[in-house]
């Protein structure tokens, strides 16, 4: 009688999920298998549905082409330099807005409006303050000759100029939604362990060490996971700022090469794309790995 009813729980449980099980199956698990296996026809014509061959020339061939190689580097050098800063930033402004009482809400609410904002607009917003016009050199160099400075196209310019343009702006989207989690978390924190911490008269800098950070570590773990899968698929941040060319500009990302390899200048190659799509789930999905169990060791659940 209760294996029965064991058994009729579980397959209530299943029919539960089942639409979400479909779902998953069939806009998340299939398409994977799918660009997989496109990723091995080798001169795969999307008109005809035919290929000529089947091996790991479109691996070799997207491995090889400069365009790609560009791409991975700047991919990763945004995932580098956006990634711990924006988390580091985040937590002390979160520090900060959860010290203070008077105007809390107010403050919390305007670090949030970057989030809400269309992020084609908040990049058109930061080209114009970069960008070096005929007409104007942009408030940004304003401010860089008023300090002594010389002028930067940092929009048509050298590299390094464009690649912190773009880290700035990734910055400044992603700051909002860390700082709701962190603060959310740092709210939660028992007020207990803090008060005992001040009675044995331990510093400011001890308590955020040794209670703080432990107890918030999950969150901490939580944005720095998704702020690396985020930084991995930027595209739309990059168009926002350099247009839709660029390969040109020498500011695509791995995402954009996968668009550009499928509706781009260089498009219809969808083998090739499959190919650069797999190695990038390749590549998140190992540092993903890592995160984890790096985890095991410092989050505290």
């Amino acid at each position: 009688m209760i294996a029965k009813k064991c058994r009729e729980s579980g397959l209530k449980g299943w029919l539960y999920l089942l639409p979400a099980i479909l779902f998953l199956g069939v806009f998340m698990v299939y398409p994977l298998i799918d660009v997989f296996v496109y990723s091995f026809e080798e001169g795969y014509n999307s008109a005809s549905q035919t290929y000529f061959g089947v091996g790991a020339y479109n691996y070799s061939y997207v491995l090889h082409d400069p365009y790609f190689l560009q791409a991975v580097k700047n991919t990763f050098l945004l995932v580098a330099v956006t990634v711990p800063l924006s988390t580091g930033i985040a937590l002390l402004i979160s520090v900060g807005l959860n010290a203070i009482k008077p105007l809390k809400n107010l403050f919390q609410t305007i670090y949030f409006l970057p989030y809400v904002t269309n992020t084609l607009a908040v990049g058109l917003v930061f080209m114009i303050l970069f960008k070096k016009t005929a007409y104007s050199d942009g408030l940004i160099n304003l401010l860089i000759t008023w300090l002594g400075g010389s002028a930067v196209d940092f929009i048509d310019g050298p590299y390094w100029a464009k690649m912190t343009v773009l880290c700035i702006y990734t910055i400044w989207v992603v700051m909002p939604f860390k700082i709701l989690i962190l603060t959310s978390a740092l709210a939660s924190v028992d007020q207990q362990y803090y008060n005992a911490a001040r009675v044995d008269g331990t510093s400011g800098l001890r308590i955020f060490m040794r209670i703080t950070l432990p107890m918030i570590s999950p969150m901490i773990f939580y944005l720095i996971i998704t702020g690396f899968i985020g930084a991995f698929k930027a595209y739309s941040d990059v168009v926002a700022l350099f247009g839709t060319d660029l390969n040109a500009a020498e500011m695509n990302t791995i995402v954009g090469y996968v668009y550009d390899m499928l509706y781009g200048d260089s498009g219809g190659y969808p083998s090739y794309a499959s190919a650069a799509a797999i190695i990038l789930f390749a590549i998140v999905l190992t540092i993903t790995c890592i995160n984890l169990l790096v985890s095991k060791k410092k989050v505290h659940y």
